[in-house]
């Protein structure tokens, strides 16, 4: 397991940007073969309600610059003074160039701000914000601007009931740089390659390009629709991976950090769905009021953009107050790869969630 510990380094800002077109599994119920009982279950025991996705010319890209507007002007910060961008999607407007090197362009950026881009989903944000902060400490970077987001229904066949109920969309922009009174961060980092399968979109990559052969859509033994150019998810393998290493990640973090559970303020866990968050909470013996779990009820399964989402909805409050400052994040999911971080969100000055405008 990686894990480090960094000093100095502040998160100081966070905007997610969500699309304004929303869907409601009540509206779906031909999906579940008109089975009135079988959706109210579903929706009780694992939170699919509602979510919040993109039309068909909106892309990751463009929820996470709107974000990164709103943050630059709320933080009053100069284009020259972001020093680095990454990128974190699995949603890319381009095979090539990569979303950082767009984005430079859109945001008129420096030519001195290095740019890259990260291929993670669900575990994507705290991956980032390990990035960011090796950055800051290592004195290669003052201030990053860290950009985490998704589209992923625009991977999903609509008449795949495994996953089209639960993933919506968000994008997100956090702005990490150096402080010198800020509590230390802890990040632990796991990835098990093993199971890159269990959540995969099998086809449109170089391993099997698209033809007309993986469009076709086919039904399951489940009777879910797709083809191999959308989402496929085992959805049994992926939970009993999330209740498995999640609490064991969050353990062996606080043991690390030498900081138990009740003096953190709240756990903010990758939205996957409430039953997955229920089950990491009930192991892990939490307070459930200190795990947010209504994101994924609003906006569903945003991947990478579902911690952001959940703090900026659910936190601004507690966190203006500066009443709950110390906060474990942790995402887990596509990769199959899982992080953690405690960090200290007390400097934090800017904390919203909006709405994407055209």
């Amino acid at each position: 397991m990686s894990k480090c510990c960094f000093k100095d380094v502040k998160i100081s800002g966070l905007v997610t940007c969500v699309p304004t077109d929303e869907k409601s599994i009540d509206d779906e119920l031909e999906l579940f073969g008109g089975n009135v009982k079988q959706l109210e279950r579903l929706k009780k025991t694992i939170g699919l309600s509602k979510r919040r996705v993109v039309d068909d010319n909106t892309t990751a890209a463009d929820l996470c610059e709107q974000a990164a507007r709103r943050l630059l002007e709320a933080s009053s910060l100069e284009l020259e003074q972001v020093d680095a961008m990454i990128c974190v999607t699995q949603t890319p407007d381009y095979s090539q160039p990569c979303n950082a090197a767009v984005l430079h362009g859109r945001l008129g950026l420096s030519k001195n701000c290095a740019s890259l881009d990260v291929s993670l989903g669900c575990s994507g944000y705290v991956y980032g914000l390990w990035l960011a902060h090796s950055l800051v400490a290592s004195g290669a970077a003052k201030r990053v601007l860290l950009l985490a987001g998704d589209t992923i229904s625009r991977l999903v066949n609509a008449k795949d009931r495994a996953v089209a109920p639960l993933f919506g969309d968000g994008g997100s922009a956090s702005l990490i740089e150096h402080s010198t009174t800020i509590a230390p961060a802890y990040f632990s980092l796991q990835t098990d390659g093993s199971g890159y399968d269990k959540l995969i979109v099998p086809a449109g990559g170089a391993r099997q390009p698209r033809s007309e052969d993986t469009a076709v859509v086919c039904e399951d033994e489940g009777g879910n629709f797709r083809s191999l150019e959308n989402l496929y998810m085992d959805g049994a393998e992926i939970f009993n991976f999330s209740i498995t290493e999640e609490p064991k990640s969050v353990k062996d973090l606080l043991e690390y950090a030498q900081v138990e559970a009740d003096a953190v303020d709240y756990f903010v866990f990758h939205q996957a769905n409430r039953y997955i968050l229920g089950n990491i909470a009930k192991r892990l013996k939490l307070d459930l009021a200190k795990v947010p779990m209504q994101t994924v009820e609003q906006f569903g399964n945003q991947s990478s953009a579902s911690i952001p989402s959940a703090i900026c909805g659910e936190l601004a409050a507690p966190l203006a107050a500066r009443d709950s400052t110390q906060l474990l994040l942790s995402g887990f999911g596509v990769g199959l790869s899982w992080a953690s971080a405690l960090v200290d969100m007390s400097e934090l000055s800017v904390c919203e969630l909006i709405d994407y405008s055209l």
